[in-house]
């Protein structure tokens, strides 16, 4: 295989674009079997998170998991910005927290800025929940990158990175998930 080849398909490594950047946009077509080995990774990803979801559907339903997972990456929200992103009305954002609170997992209190607005945080419990479920996340996620060359492994963390930073995925911008055990 000539050098020409070998970096189209391993190209050096670099920092790459950072998210808002013109690099971002690229003027090639997108070529299908990119979009279907990004599915097929998104298929694994899934299985790993259907997972973590199965361990506590017994205390917690997909979207209420979701809601402790925004305020777990973002801090403390209000109504509305969890409503926005779940996509749903206020209203029904508004029941999904009380049961939250009544589940003794996330807790209200009055925002310090704007005594008009309640912040939603995670109480002690929600912690520990979140944590739990982010914890099998890494460890299946872990075990599948360990059957990985390790020269794979580093072209995988740049390009996972590179997606989620196009994607604005919170915790994004510095390369890494904020949610980390302990934290």
């Amino acid at each position: 295989m000539t050098d020409a080849k070998k970096e189209e398909l391993h190209p050096p490594a670099t920092d790459g674009p950072q998210a808002g950047s013109a690099e971002l946009v690229s003027d090639a077509p997108v070529d299908p079997d990119q979009v279907n080995a990004v599915l097929d990774a998104a298929s694994a990803l899934l299985a790993v998170v259907a997972q973590s979801v199965a361990e506590v559907e017994d205390v917690v339903t997909s979207p209420q998991l979701r809601v402790l997972v925004l305020i777990a990456a973002r801090g403390p929200q209000n109504l509305g910005a969890v409503a926005a992103d779940l996509g749903v009305h206020p209203s029904n954002a508004t029941r999904l927290c009380d049961r939250l609170v009544a589940g003794g997992l996330i807790e209200r209190r009055e925002d310090p800025q704007d005594r008009r607005f309640l912040k939603l945080l995670l109480s002690e419990q929600g912690r520990r929940l979140v944590d739990q479920v982010m914890s099998h996340r890494r460890e299946a996620i872990a075990a599948v990158i360990e059957r990985l060359p390790a020269a794979t492994r580093s072209s995988l963390a740049s390009a996972m990175g590179a997606f989620a930073r196009a994607a604005n995925e919170p915790g994004s911008d510095d390369g890494r998930f904020a949610l980390r055990a302990g934290d």
